[in-house]
């Protein structure tokens, strides 16, 4: 009796139909993961540049309110002041803002000016720095771009006002108040904070 052993391997492949709808799922895989990265991207960005505005916001207003804490007034010298100057662009507080103080940027003292420029509607907050004994054309320094406002208040008989004029006051306010508003995420944020200048004010 011959026996014959005839053994037959049989290697079944992927059929045309299942590549296909492993292809489609692996597509759908994939393109749910990119659109996850992509919107933790946009939001983690979109984060970054909230978080730049409001840096520059706060470390705007710690430097003027330092700046104002030194302002420097005498009533018998010309050459020193302090002057708010209540302003609005499209509605929006653009003060104008001027003192003479004592500055960590160069000896002795400097009138230092705030004020708003509007270009294509927007606002810009610019800062100029400059001798208050001589005439001179300085170009203001950009400070924070595309603001919503900047307001400064001082305070007299216990209420905020918007102008002052030591020329017409004579006196120092004892309380400044500093407020920026700024645009984050579509939303208004309005940071503030208080300024006690030391030199000048009447005991």
């Amino acid at each position: 009796m011959s026996l014959s052993l005839n053994s037959r391997k049989h290697s079944h492949g992927f059929t045309l139909i299942e590549i296909l709808i492993a292809t489609a799922i692996l597509s759908i895989i994939l393109a749910a993961l990119y659109s996850t990265f992509f919107l933790s991207y946009r939001a983690i960005e979109g984060m970054d540049e909230s978080m730049i505005k409001l840096q520059e916001t706060r470390k705007a207003i710690d430097i003027l309110r330092r700046e104002l804490d030194s302002a420097y007034y005498n009533e018998r010298e010309e050459k020193t002041f302090l002057q708010i100057l209540d302003r609005d662009v499209y509605g929006k507080p653009a003060v104008q803002l001027m003192f003479t103080a004592f500055s960590t940027l160069k000896p002795g003292l400097s009138k230092i000016s705030y004020y708003i420029e509007e270009h294509d509607k927007k606002l810009t907050l610019l800062k100029k720095l400059e001798s208050p004994f001589r005439e001179q054309e300085t170009e203001g320094v950009d400070i924070i771009e595309d603001m919503e406002g900047f307001a400064i208040e001082a305070k007299y008989n216990d209420q905020w006002v918007k102008t002052w004029d030591t020329e017409i006051n004579k006196n120092m306010p004892d309380e400044i108040r500093i407020s920026m508003t700024v645009m984050v995420k579509g939303q208004k944020v309005t940071l503030s904070d208080i300024s006690r200048p030391r030199y000048g004010r009447s005991l």
